[in-house]
């Protein structure tokens, strides 16, 4: 039976931090930057969330064991500046000196919204949030009413998204079915940028607007280059759905006649008629079904020992 190796020891450790040897110093203009002073700012206020990841090195009999940092730089730097000594660590098994943030999924504009709103249902006040996140107060109240006035669809459909903070505040200048649609175009798209928001606003009829008594304006554009825009982004919406729904309708029907294909040549007595009489019939079937993975499950990985 196979098995999995951890990439790391089951339980966190407390280590000294000048048993910590750092791969990479950290420049004083990276000091400077926004990002490390919202680090900074808050382990100050709320510690070290994420523990660092280091690796064991060998050392001589009677020395104190070191441990080479893979990941955590600027949590390490910061620690060591505020003169602390021991640090909470993950231990990894491997010393692969890759970057792990580039494993990690950064989080989206609304799944930011809602652990601070967890954040402050759970008695965390905004201001020790501003103080943790350094940024102002003004900032964590409008990440906080991000979603106020977007319907739940819309949220739901955007959750996992990579949407702008300024899309979402576009799409609250709809009417709820006009913010679904928009956040469906959005995904379709793959487009969750503001501008293309504002556009998808600026193509949306008088009535779908919240506030459909007010102009649309859109900055360098003229009322009858909005209302040109209106009517091209309309027909471009009814382009791209029939374009969507006859592609789901043509996987559908691949998927059923390579499914049917692939039987066929499982038959032996099926593969040895058409080897005889049709054999140019029976290697385009073969090509077609060799070079299509379409309702195929994919084959098991076998995991190294």
């Amino acid at each position: 039976m196979s098995t999995v190796k951890l990439a790391f020891e089951r339980v966190a450790k407390r280590i000294p931090l000048d048993s910590i040897l750092p791969v990479r110093a950290v420049p004083d203009a990276v000091r400077e930057s926004k990002k490390y002073q919202r680090i900074e700012a808050s382990i100050r206020e709320i510690g070290v969330i994420e523990p660092l990841v280091v690796h064991p090195q060998k050392t001589a009999r009677g020395k104190p064991k070191q441990y080479l940092l893979l990941d955590g730089h600027l949590r390490h730097d910061v620690l060591k500046g505020a003169g602390e000594s021991h640090v909470l660590c993950l231990i990894a098994t491997d010393d692969e000196e890759f970057t792990y943030n580039h494993k990690v999924n950064q989080i989206s504009a609304i799944q930011e919204h809602l652990m601070i709103i967890k954040a402050i249902e759970s008695g965390v006040s905004e201001e020790r949030l501003a103080a943790a996140l350094s940024i102002d107060i003004a900032a964590i109240r409008k990440k906080r009413d991000l979603l106020d006035g977007v319907c739940p669809e819309a949220v739901e459909i955007l959750k996992e998204r990579s949407a702008r903070p300024g899309a979402i505040r576009e799409i609250k200048r709809v009417k709820p079915m006009r913010q679904i649609e928009m956040a469906e175009l959005m995904v379709a798209s793959r487009n969750f940028s503001t501008a293309y928001a504002k556009c998808l606003v600026a193509a949306s009829a008088q009535d779908q607007l919240l506030n459909p008594d007010m102009p649309k304006e859109v900055e360098g554009l003229r009322a009858e280059d909005i209302s040109r825009m209106e009517r091209e982004m309309q027909s471009l919406e009814t382009d791209f759905r029939r374009i969507e729904q006859k592609h789901g309708r043509n996987m559908l029907n691949l998927v059923l006649a390579v499914g049917y294909m692939r039987g066929l040549l499982d038959n032996a007595g099926v593969v040895k008629y058409l080897s005889r009489t049709h054999a140019d019939l029976l290697a385009e079937l073969e090509r077609i079904v060799a070079s299509t993975n379409v309702g195929e499950e994919a084959p098991e990985t076998e995991v190294a020992p």
